[in-house]
């Protein structure tokens, strides 16, 4: 199996299983862990589109578009890894996150949204509109970064 698959399909499993348990209390270091892995699935897919993006790698339209896709998927993830009090040592994470719900949590829904933007757009094959629907979903990005975690 694919790694990407691997990775898709387990925080599949744990989303479900959350969504199944509700209310159940998941250490912070459990919730730490599933954010970081999406995370890194993320940048995973990210850093060769923005190669392509910036002319540093060959474009490749299929292999974009695939990456893009990959990344609207995570990005629904992501919000139910930011349990209350879910900051550790390695977490990278601030506690102005929890004190700001309702703009951090808007700031992820409007990652998940250019990153829903960006696959669908980068299947059509337009290699400007696909690099400009990318530097929308680099800034969502950037807005949450500057604001909600520690460098």
């Amino acid at each position: 199996m694919h790694p990407l698959n691997i990775v898709a399909t387990a925080a599949l499993g744990i989303s479900l299983a959350g969504s199944a348990l509700g209310a159940v209390a998941i250490r912070p270091a459990t919730a730490v862990a599933y954010r970081q892995g999406l995370y890194r699935a993320i940048l995973w897919n990210f850093v060769p589109m923005s190669e392509m993006v910036r002319g540093r790698l060959a474009w490749n339209h299929q292999g974009f578009a695939q990456r893009a896709g990959n990344v609207a998927f995570y990005s629904t993830q992501l919000l139910e890894g930011f349990t209350p009090g879910s900051i550790t040592a390695r977490s990278e994470a601030k506690p102005e996150i929890w004190r700001n719900w309702a703009d951090f949590s808007a700031k992820m829904k409007n990652f998940e949204d250019a990153s829903a933007k960006l696959a669908e757009i980068s299947r059509n094959g337009n290699e400007s509109a696909t690099k400009q629907a990318f530097r929308q979903v680099a800034m969502t990005c950037k807005a949450c970064h500057d604001h909600y975690r520690r460098n």
